[in-house]
């Protein structure tokens, strides 16, 4: 029709290209849309070996089988999250493995899947060309501005809904500045994923098959790794979707998952190395300064269960096998979850393109364990081939460390078994056969894991731990690794001999951690048993007479305070301190605390507050002395505690917290509200909440109480500032549910008349403490 102005870009007496090592396998999802075939047309021309399958008539379990070097989703009718079949969860299982690309439909996919919105636009377009804006990347490199391509759509996805992980690739231009209209692209700005909302297989569209080829081009899982291997490609390194093959690939013509991040870990490791402060000679120096963290057994602590199978809880974000689990995991967190259910050892994957760890990971799960009494132990999950490796696991705070017989000769595994001894960690060695099985026994390992999923076609046996239980000597421990779900999947471990489960993505996809792990393995005796209530204890601060003393613990106090700090008006003299010293240690209790506690098994892990509240604050007989400083000396400290023979020490000024551990008694330290620090383990037994000046009589904000509390579950506190006989019911109150972390009340002007202690004043605050129960 004249007017017109069309032009067919459809491949006139077309000729394919070679075939490309980098698309040797793809899969193309088709979404029952007619322009399958374009797309299917379009890839074979460019040199990829294709296999089409309907979004319905084949599972993900298949599609992982199927092991392609790359995943097209073909666009089709009606809306990404009711049309699309296996489509979406095919990209959520192969984003970061191998490239994807969306188009039309499978760009919406894309949207849906990272947690985006697909809406309608306001217009319905069906075979429309539209001038497109692009960012010269991905699939546009080397392209020109304004192409014009095909649109059939009336949904696309939205910028206010648009996922941090994603970013816009294309658009259509609006205004007369060419601003960003309705999203055209998009790219995840980490994984080698693309999506094209228009057609490039469209005869109306200009440049669609150069698309097509700079897609069909990219290989590994990541931009970072496809940038690699495309510079090793130029260097005359075979490449086949991230595999460095000097001399081809496997046997059976397949590359493994396990070959695949083997060749990329060793590639990522090479790299470190040449990075200044993480080279090998870096470690080794600081390896020999003796500041790595304390380390325990991973042998004797895989013997301390509160269950009848000890747990290794596992912090792994995405597998190979499984796609993305949990991207938002802080590892910390979900660490200190697992040891307060009762895991014997947390296991920290640290690979980052499959599994979407990092030492740091590990680092920080060190941290948060730091001071919980019989904390579990720590394993290195990871592809280890190097001693590099495991000097970097130990810095960081690792007990132990994992060793695949699969992928490392004999040779290999043995040095790096004895190297790791030599660093004071007993691997864990993992099997999946019987040969290795041998190859593990031969080695001496005292801690074998039977992995029940096969590291080359990942398929899942729970069978295969039984199986090979009769070839191992009764003094060596077994754990098995990998698919277990459930209390079923457990029941014949506890009958044949096996000692340890690890349990990864069922663990942390529970929305109850505890009640999860305690199902699986049955609970254990006494498991988070409270007593009906507790009390609150007390303690009375700024004691300056021995009469005072004598009456504040015959009415229940818990605590004597002594002010030690020249020139503050409660300050006492030595020969004070002495009498109310004696006072104290002398004068028994009219009856014992009911200080509530958890009752936990001995062999189960606790907080460091809960453990410290319950054992460093109250005595059977006696109330406890404490000696108040501000910014006192240490050595000044030190002797006050000798001379006076404290029981506590509470520092109330800007002291360091490593202060604590250098006092030869438990320490209470002062902080205000939002002061950072309070909430650290490891070092005072116990914070204590004040105002800005202690023992001004200033209330302290309520409500700054209650979030620091709700900001850390496992926190407990002293509460001070501003409490009196009248006000403290109301007081803890109103923080609501937060109040039962309040361990003990601190009262000092709040029993004082006229600037001295009043004797009814103290027994009536101690009254008042004493008939709250939490």
């Amino acid at each position: 029709m004249p007017g017109l102005d069309l032009t067919d870009h459809s491949p006139h007496d077309p000729s394919s290209s070679p075939l490309l090592p980098t698309a040797s396998n793809l899969v193309l999802i088709d979404n029952y849309d007619s322009f399958t075939w374009n797309v299917y047309q379009y890839l074979v021309l460019e040199g990829a070996k294709v296999a089409v399958y309907r979004n319905d008539k084949i599972t993900l379990e298949e599609l992982i089988q199927k092991n392609p070097t790359q995943l097209v989703i073909s666009p089709g009718p009606g809306h990404p999250n009711q049309d699309s079949g296996v489509s979406c969860e095919a990209i959520r299982h192969f984003a970061g493995k191998i490239p994807v690309l969306g188009v039309c439909m499978g760009e919406q996919c894309i949207f849906s899947v990272f947690g985006g919105k697909v809406d309608t636009t306001g217009e319905i377009l069906h075979g429309k060309t539209s001038p497109l804006r692009h960012d010269l990347k991905g699939v546009y490199a080397d392209l020109p501005q304004d192409l014009n391509v095909t649109r059939y759509h009336s949904l696309a996805g939205t910028h206010p809904t648009l996922p941090d992980c994603l970013e816009v690739s294309s658009w259509i231009a609006k205004g007369p500045d060419g601003g960003k209209g309705v999203i055209m692209g998009v790219r995840h700005k980490e994984y080698i994923v693309e999506g094209v909302q228009f057609h490039p297989e469209s005869i109306l569209t200009a440049q669609g098959r150069a698309m097509l080829k700079n897609f069909l081009k990219m290989h590994g899982g990541t931009w970072a790794e496809n940038e690699r291997l495309s510079h090793d490609e130029q260097n005359g390194t075979s490449v086949t979707n991230g595999i460095n093959k000097a001399n081809g690939n496997s046997s059976n013509g397949k590359v493994s998952i396990l070959d695949r991040i083997y060749e990329h870990r060793k590639a990522a490791v090479a790299a470190q190395k040449l990075v200044l402060s993480q080279r090998p000679s870096d470690l080794e120096a600081t390896y020999k300064l003796n500041i790595s963290p304390p380390q325990i057994s991973f042998v004797d602590r895989l013997g301390q269960s509160p269950y009848s199978l000890s747990l290794m809880a596992e912090i792994k974000r995405a597998s190979p096998s499984k796609g993305i689990i949990s991207l938002s995991t802080c590892a910390p967190a979900q660490a200190r979850t697992y040891a307060l259910a009762g895991a014997s050892v947390i296991s920290v994957l640290t690979e980052p393109e499959w599994f979407k760890g990092s030492i740091d990971d590990l680092r920080t799960v060190r941290q948060i364990l730091e001071g919980m009494p019989n904390r579990p132990a720590v394993l290195r999950k990871e592809f280890i081939f190097d001693e590099y490796q495991i000097l970097e696991a130990r810095l960081a705070g690792a007990d132990t460390v994992l060793l695949i017989v699969k992928m490392l000769d004999e040779a290999t595994l043995q040095r790096l078994y004895h190297y790791a001894q030599s660093l004071g960690m007993e691997p864990l060695v993992e099997v999946n056969t019987a040969e290795e099985m041998k190859v593990a026994l031969a080695l001496g390992s005292k801690v074998i894991g039977v992995n029940n999923r096969n590291l080359t076609n990942f398929d899942v046996d729970l069978d295969t731990t039984s199986r090979l239980m009769d070839m191992v000597p009764k003094d060596t421990i077994i754990c098995a690794l990998s698919g277990i779900s459930g209390p079923k999947d457990v029941e014949d471990y506890k009958k044949n001999g096996v000692s340890a489960v690890l349990v990864g993505e069922a663990l942390m996809r529970a929305s109850n951690t505890s009640k999860f792990v305690s199902e699986l393995l049955g609970g254990f005796e006494g498991q988070n048993t409270p007593c009906p209530q507790r009390e609150l204890l007390v303690k009375i601060c700024g004691t300056r007479t021995s009469e005072a003393a004598k009456v504040a613990i015959e009415a229940g106090a818990d605590l004597i305070g002594l002010i030690l700090v020249e020139g503050r008006k409660r300050c006492v003299s030595e020969e004070t301190a002495l009498d109310i010293s004696r006072v104290v240690h002398e004068t028994p209790k009219s009856r014992p605390s009911s200080l509530r506690t958890v009752h936990r098994s001995s062999k189960a892990t606790s907080d460091f507050f809960e453990h410290s509240s319950a054992n460093f604050l109250t005595h059977p007989r006696r109330a406890l002395l404490v000696g108040v400083f501000q910014n006192q000396p240490l050595s000044y400290v030190l002797a006050q505690q000798r001379l006076l023979d404290l029981d506590i020490v509470q520092l109330h000024g800007s002291e360091a917290l490593e202060w604590a551990s250098l006092i030869p008694v438990p320490v209470i330290r002062s902080f205000k509200p939002g002061e950072l620090g309070v909430g650290k383990r490891g070092y005072h037994a116990l914070p204590l909440l004040d105002s800005e000046a202690g023992g001004s009589g200033k209330k302290l904000d309520r409500g700054s109480v209650s979030k620091a509390l709700e900001s850390d579950e496992g926190l407990r506190i002293i509460l001070a500032g501003g409490l009196n006989a009248e006000n403290l019911g109301s007081t803890l109150k109103q923080l609501g549910p937060a109040e039962d972390r309040i361990m003990a009340v601190d009262v000092s002007s709040g029993v004082e008349e006229g600037g001295e202690q009043s004797l009814a004043k103290i027994r009536a605050f101690i009254r008042a403490a004493k008939n709250i129960r939490l």
